[in-house]
């Protein structure tokens, strides 16, 4: 059983490490599933707005699947316009918040967006905001009003402008069988960064989300790679014999956190950017793989099998010493951060069932299955820790899943045209 685990874990270390411009492509695109709505929401009337009929649907949508609020557009009262609410017309419908609009077009190519968020019972604008938006950003317009209302209820930042990456494998087209792509967390606007016959794994943003690293295996061997997005540029930072992946970079972009086996067994180094200079960080007879930076930049947590079967464990730079910070079950690897640094989302194995995804509280060590999936893998929060998207198979698919981190709303991102995995969501 033992030697199972360990070769379990060096897999999980070989997937890890696991020529092309940009392209605007959108060949792959995915197709918002509502899997689980929430039970009890808040209603939020979404008006349509006047002289369009593109903006309110997108912020409908974003706002339902903020598993926060239950949002509706259809049978509202006509009283419904910018400066025009009817406080008590809206009561009478039980819906405490109100958001209506208009479109003004300036110009052949740019158009000017009034919009107002409206409490219902206080009787009071809490939005009011006009934004000059060129004709071909409306999209993303829509989805940064969805982030303001957001915070504006709750108090948190929105992460509905935000972007995944995510590998596509394909296995009806040999010659982009893998492609690496980016899209907006709906899955709308996707565009191919790279795509190639042999495998890409382990997308990792730059902590400014201009420049992705990713493992490609193009040249027979798995290789680092960066790529800036705007230009199609990249380089290859790694390229040692032996297993190169995991790539994590750290708050201040100025270093790589990356697994290799140029020494022989599969540890974490540390590369600086500028130089490309690179030294061990761990040395163990274990395999450690799967290294995360905290957002501090003072540690970086990692999975080994170093007590006997996959955990994670936490390195502090301060005094080089590791401790174990998962306890639950036999299996937990492919840690990731929120952004506070204060959960810790894994792939767990609960005894007797499959993997799942796992969030620790990391304050007080509670521990909770979030998914009600199988075979999950590749856990990555939102910028504000409110969600997680991961992979898995439901059925014959393979597809992304993004749950709220208290597992009350779900959605499925499948693609009509192969397997998606290796999500990895933006930093905002």
């Amino acid at each position: 059983m033992m030697e199972m685990k360990r070769q379990h874990l060096l897999a999980l270390a070989f997937v890890a490490g696991l020529g092309s411009t940009l392209s605007t492509t959108t060949s792959a695109q995915l197709h918002l599933e509502i899997a689980k709505a929430p039970e009890q929401a808040p209603k939020i009337a979404i008006v349509p707005f006047s002289n369009d009929q593109s903006i309110y649907p997108i912020v409908e949508t974003d706002l339902n699947r903020s598993g926060r609020f239950s949002s509706a557009s259809q049978n509202l009262p006509t009283s419904g316009s910018i400066d025009n609410i009817n406080a008590t017309n809206w009561k009478t419908t039980g819906i405490p918040y109100v958001v209506v609009g208009k479109i003004t077009a300036i110009d052949a190519n740019t158009n000017q967006v009034h919009y107002q968020l409206y409490d219902v019972d206080k009787q009071k604008y809490l939005l009011n905001e006009v934004l000059t938006v060129p004709t071909s950003r409306i999209r993303q317009a829509a989805h940064m009003m969805s982030d303001a209302i957001y915070q504006a209820l709750t108090g948190i930042q929105g992460d509905f402008s935000g972007r995944i990456a995510y590998v596509l494998r394909d296995p009806s087209n040999s010659d982009k069988r893998y492609t690496l792509q980016i899209a907006d967390t709906d899955g709308e606007r996707p565009f191919t960064v790279l795509s190639s016959h042999y495998p890409i794994l382990s997308p990792a943003w730059t902590p400014d989300g201009k420049q992705i690293a990713y493992v490609s295996f193009e040249t027979k061997r798995p290789a680092i790679y960066l790529q800036d997005l705007s230009t199609g540029q990249r380089q290859v930072l790694t390229n040692f014999k032996g297993l190169n992946g995991a790539p994590s970079f750290s708050p201040d972009g100025k270093s790589m956190l990356f697994t290799s086996s140029m020494d022989g067994n599969p540890d974490i180094y540390r590369m600086d950017l500028a130089t490309h200079q690179y030294e061990r960080i761990t040395n163990d007879s274990a395999i450690d793989t799967e290294a995360r930076y905290a957002p501090d930049g003072k540690s970086f947590i990692f999975t080994s099998d170093r007590g006997g079967s996959p955990q994670i464990y936490r390195y502090t730079f301060a005094d080089g010493s590791s401790k174990r910070i998962s306890f639950r079950g036999t299996f937990n690897a492919r840690g990731t951060l929120s952004a506070d640094g204060q959960k810790l989302a894994m792939v767990h194995r609960p005894a007797g069932s499959n993997f799942k995804v796992a969030i620790q509280d990391l304050n007080s060590g509670v521990l909770n299955v979030l998914t009600p999936t199988d075979l999950d893998e590749s856990p990555s929060f939102s910028p504000n820790g409110q969600m997680v998207v991961y992979a898995t198979h439901e059925g014959n698919r393979g597809l992304l899943s993004i749950i709220s981190t208290n597992g009350q709303f779900r959605m499925n991102l499948p693609s009509e045209q192969g397997e998606v995995r290796e999500p990895a969501w933006a930093p905002k």
